[in-house]
């Protein structure tokens, strides 16, 4: 693959309610902080890819809401209604197909002018499951369910998951919810559908994203700290959830074995310092960290007990705070690249891994993670 640069990223402080921002003004906020971060102008920027949706934006062509706040007038606008780490890949395959040269990638989210009940509960087959009331949350109690009865994973193992990240977004300037908390707080938190209770899950988040990507050229000629892709790699599952075992991310380790062979990655426990992967819930961060092959399979509860996804251990998962912290809906993938980004430009102050050089972000898209898109990125 051509070498690709990451040369600006920009995120807003994410909050439960943005009431006096529209979502032009986050999507402005971001591009003016990417722009800056990355020490170009919007002219240097040849091609836009947004990533909203028409479901949680609450009007059609919702991409329309911000194409002036992104600079793209008489620039190539393509838009992507999924996780932003799929945005950042098209617009990846964009630089790549030789026409551009550097390429915006932006993404914003209002959750709290939705209902995230109805709007998740539209995702499911109109036949069969959405008539049952299946939303974000007891589609992923299901999984839950499955996954931790099949490996013997315990709900105290999930709670840790909790503990550790929303201690982790205490040194983040964006989270929307940092606490020290114990497990035995996160057990005793109000459940919401059995075994997930409100601790094990993320909040209602409104907030934008933007990075901008740059073929080689362009990116050794005006960064000064280019962070290079170096693998990426997506996979998507059945769509129907009874024609999968939730317990097994399949289309996770397809993602990941891609990402990894273009990397290069042999062993990732060992090979990457530091990883953002997309923790909706506590459960979904052990059960990703086994597909994404940082240990064996029904092994994820053994891994956060061991301290070593803790800031000073092996490998750090979610330094942020990760999506427990905050959870925009379609940006929160996007914030995982940002976040590699900004570690492995040693740019993290409190949340900074040491010695970081090699980094994964993770992002999902579906039901019970039915598509994965992962990246590997160093410095």
């Amino acid at each position: 693959m051509e070498r690709v640069a990451i040369i600006g990223v920009g995120q807003t402080k994410y909050e439960r309610n943005k009431k006096g921002e529209t979502f032009a003004d986050l999507v402005f906020e971001v591009v003016t902080k990417a722009l800056d971060d990355a020490g170009i102008a919007i002219e240097d920027i040849d091609n836009v890819v947004t990533v909203s949706n028409d479901f949680w934006d609450g009007r059609t062509i919702s991409s329309m809401a911000v194409t002036d706040a992104c600079g793209s007038y008489g620039k190539s606008v393509s838009t992507v209604e999924g996780d932003g780490t799929f945005g950042a890949l098209y617009g990846l395959m964009r630089l790549l197909s030789g026409s551009f040269r550097s390429t915006l990638v932006v993404s914003h989210c209002k959750g709290s002018e939705g209902s995230n009940h109805f709007i998740t509960n539209a995702i499911f087959n109109p036949i069969y499951e959405r008539i049952i009331g299946l939303d974000s949350i007891s589609s992923s109690a299901l999984q839950a369910r499955r996954y931790t009865e099949k490996y013997g994973i315990t709900e105290e193992q999930c709670a840790l998951v909790s503990v550790k990240n929303h201690k982790n977004a205490l040194n983040n300037p964006f989270a929307q919810i940092a606490m020290d908390i114990s497990a035995e707080d996160v057990m005793n938190s109000r459940m919401l559908s059995e075994p997930i209770k409100l601790f094990d899950s993320s909040p209602i988040s409104d907030g934008a994203c933007a990075i901008i990507l740059a073929d080689e050229r362009m990116a050794k000629r005006v960064a000064t700290s280019p962070v290079w892709v170096k693998g990426i790699g997506h996979s998507a599952d059945a769509y129907n959830l009874g024609d999968r075992d939730l317990a097994e991310p399949a289309a996770l380790i397809r993602a990941a074995q891609k990402a990894y062979n273009m990397a290069g990655i042999k062993e990732p426990y060992k090979e990457i310092d530091v990883a953002e992967i997309y923790d909706a819930f506590t459960y979904q961060e052990l059960l990703w960290s086994e597909g994404l092959g940082f240990c064996e399979r029904g092994k994820g509860g053994k891994l956060i007990e061991s301290g070593e996804t803790t800031m000073g251990g092996k490998l750090p998962i979610n330094p942020s705070g990760g999506v427990l912290s905050a959870h925009p809906v379609l940006v929160a993938g996007l914030a995982r690249i940002a976040e590699i980004t900004i570690q492995l430009r040693e740019e993290g102050n409190g949340r900074q891994v040491d010695g970081a050089k090699t980094g994964l972000a993770h992002g999902i898209n579906g039901a019970c993670g039915q598509a994965h898109c992962v990246w590997v990125l160093e410095n």
